[in-house]
């Protein structure tokens, strides 16, 4: 007969899969929340000032490793249910990957998702604390419009009494005869661990009297402590801290003023004032002398413009020498380099009022105001003229420090781009430097001009107040007064937020991985678009807030497989760097190649692994024992070699064959089957050749 055609060889690759679960044998390094205070609905489960971070669990639940065999040949080994000569410890390629825990419980993002949800509730401040709850028996409720002279005025009681923690208690006093003791928000312990971070704050910082409570507030919150400016409101910041700002601002003009009256009452003279003196400190007190707080002073200096137009010195020559011989007040000390066009005389510096610090809510209340007056002629005089108000203070001071000044002068101090110097040569031919206006100070019915035209010699001590720190203070007291606990919380918001991303970097720079630093950059640029307007939508801060914990999460998995490989108890510096590579591949991708397999240094930390795993094995239920009856045999002939049994294996058989005829070109053929315990498929591949065909 015909002469049998031998079979093409068959290259067969297999690969077994285990899995670990077990890892009791490592313990967890992040400490849990104080649970009772958590579940008990209490404020302050973790310590003061910082931010919880990372897993209360293990947020890596499974490790699956994958033996290779690439290049089998077919004969040369056994495999079958009571022996294998597959020893995974001789496989030539392992490959890992990790299972993430299902929703892994993570503190900053739990922290972040809870603070959210204080901002959509709805109940106001007496829902909470119980209606009325300060109020004082037997007494009406004190007028806000004198809480600026309560805030300001010397007590009469020994300063220990005023404490931020003998005022609390004795509102807590006030609370109980309108609720339970035990219906507090805040235990005991956590309101006096508050009140002493911020009553410490306080007296390191006297100063700081109202903002510092922007940092109590955020300390009960986990907020990380940071320093607050003093002066004008910081736009940066968030509404409530600019209104705590404001508050100060407004406390330290009253007490400014105050100080003032009782200096110049101490130190006052028949003679009044020396303008000649250039003492700022000594000027600064006597500046507030004639100032008043009754409510007819509260208006801007623009507001009786009419009344002083009649009485405005006018511009130029006859100015100054109507006034040439008025008194100089107001002076700050000389320029030292200009001197007064007409008089010849030092120009001096002159003391000026401070510009009105401004929240963001009032310069959006007053771009309405300005926007509303329209594009007409009129609309815009009018505009120019309330946006006037500090120039017109700032020129009377002038005035008043430098009689028989003109309106250059002032240009040439106050804006020296709007006077214009040229070199020339006069009629006998010398050189000489003249100057002038600029063009837009020549325009008629220019403001400048108007203002100059409308000003008198008035120091800043005797002018009307630019800044009503009284109704200012009042405003915002009022404002804080009305706010719902929902309110506080959307205002905090994102400061807690900026002080989640300066948390999880820092954390991230303990760790160094790649993906995380990326993921921040995205959260940075994220958060700074959302959070730069007053009112951002809930979707997207709750797209910042996933975003968050994605990155906590990514760092606990990181510290997790840090734990298990043991990166930093390695001492051979190039194995721990290999291994910090190895771990931060795991992270990054879905499967990582083992490099050296189970002789390298990963591969003999995951063999051991599973030597520790098997040492301490679950008792499994009796149908698991039942269904792997044959279990016990394999151990014995050794077929797992300290491994479990596979969850899965996968085997490759590869060949090339001349198909459909004997003389066709051989092409690769190719067949593929997996076994698992629930599970078998089986997948081929085959190619013919169709060139006669």
């Amino acid at each position: 007969g015909c002469p049998l055609t031998p079979l093409p060889p068959v290259s067969i690759a297999i690969r077994l899969t285990f899995v670990l679960q077990d890892w009791q044998q490592y313990f967890w390094p992040q400490q849990p929340p104080d649970i009772d205070a958590l579940v008990g609905g209490e404020v302050g489960g973790l310590e003061f000032g910082k931010l919880p971070f990372g897993a209360c669990e293990d947020p890596i639940s499974e490790l699956h490793l994958a033996t290779t065999w690439p290049h089998l040949a077919e004969g040369i080994i056994v495999d079958n249910d009571v022996y294998s000569d597959l020893d995974p410890l001789q496989a030539p390629q392992w490959s890992v990957r990790v299972r993430k825990a299902d929703n892994p419980q993570c503190l900053l993002g739990d922290f972040l998702t809870e603070f959210f949800k204080l901002c959509r509730r709805k109940e106001s401040t007496d829902e909470i604390l119980g209606r009325s709850a300060f109020d004082e028996e037997g007494k009406d409720v004190a007028d806000i419009t004198h809480a600026l002279s309560k805030l300001t005025e010397p007590a009469p009681v020994p300063i220990p009494k005023l404490s931020v923690t003998n005022m609390v208690h004795s509102a807590k006093k006030k609370i109980r005869k309108h609720r339970g003791v035990d219906e507090s928000p805040l235990n005991n312990d956590v309101l006096n661990t508050i009140l002493l971070v911020s009553e410490l704050s306080l007296h390191m910082d006297s100063e700081n009297t109202w903002t510092s409570y922007t940092d109590a507030f955020a300390v009960a919150l986990w907020r990380k402590w940071e320093k607050l400016a003093n002066g004008s409101p910081d736009l940066r910041c968030c509404l409530l801290h600019q209104k705590l700002q404001m508050l100060n601002c407004c406390i330290e003009r009253k007490k400014a003023r105050d100080e003032g009256k009782r200096g110049s009452a101490s130190d006052r003279s028949p003679g009044g004032a020396s303008g000649d003196n250039p003492d700022k400190e000594k000027e600064f007190g006597k500046s507030w002398e004639s100032w008043s707080d009754s409510e007819e002073e509260f208006f801007e200096c623009l507001s009786d413009t009419e009344d002083l137009k009649g009485n405005g010195q006018e511009n130029g020559k006859k100015g100054a020498k109507e006034s040439v011989n008025l008194k100089p007040e107001g002076r700050l000390h000389p320029h030292g380099k200009l001197m007064l066009l007409h008089p010849g005389e030092p120009l001096y510096v002159p003391i000026t009022q401070e510009p009105a610090p401004m929240t963001e809510d009032l310069l959006e209340e007053q771009s309405e105001v300005l926007a509303k007056l329209g594009t007409s002629a009129e609309g815009a005089h009018l505009r120019a003229r309330m946006q006037s108000a500090c120039l017109l203070s700032d020129m009377e001071s002038f005035k008043a420090a430098n009689p028989g000044c003109c309106l250059e002068d002032f240009v040439r101090w106050y804006s020296p781009r709007d006077y214009i110097e040229e070199e020339v040569v006069d009629e006998k031919g010398n050189k000489v430097i003249r100057g002038e206006l600029s063009a837009r100070m020549k325009i008629p019915s220019n403001m400048w001009v108007e203002a100059w035209e409308t000003a008198k010699p008035v120091p800043a001590r005797r002018q009307k107040r630019l800044f009503d720190d009284t109704r200012e203070a009042e405003k915002v007291l009022h404002y804080l007064a009305v706010q719902k606990p929902a309110d506080l919380a959307r205002h905090l918001l994102p400061c807690i937020i900026h002080a989640a991303v300066l948390k999880v970097k820092e954390e991230e720079a303990l760790e160094d991985i790649s993906s995380v630093k990326k993921i921040i950059k995205q959260i940075i640029s994220h958060s700074s678009k959302v959070l730069r307007f007053p009112s951002p939508e809930d979707k997207k801060l709750e797209e910042i807030i996933a975003q968050i914990m994605s990155v906590e999460a990514i760092i606990a998995r990181a510290r997790s497989l840090k734990a298990k490989f043991g990166v930093e108890k390695c001492e051979n510096e190039e194995e721990k760097e290999d291994l910090q590579r190895f771990v931060n591949s795991l992270l990054e991708q879905p499967e990582v190649s083992v490099v050296g397999a189970g002789r390298g240094p990963a591969g003999s930390i995951i063999h051991k692994l599973f030597v520790n795993a098997q040492r301490v094995p679950a008792v499994p239920p009796l149908e698991e024992e039942l269904r792997r009856s044959g279990s016990q045999e394999e151990r014995r002939q050794g077929l797992q070699s300290e491994f479990p049994p596979p969850t899965g294996r996968e085997v490759i058989l590869r060949t090339s064959v001349p198909r459909p005829a004997p003389y066709s070109k051989a092409l690769p053929q190719r067949m593929y089957s997996v076994l698992t315990r629930e599970d078998f498929r089986l997948a081929g591949a085959f190619s013919a050749d169709t060139t006669f065909f």
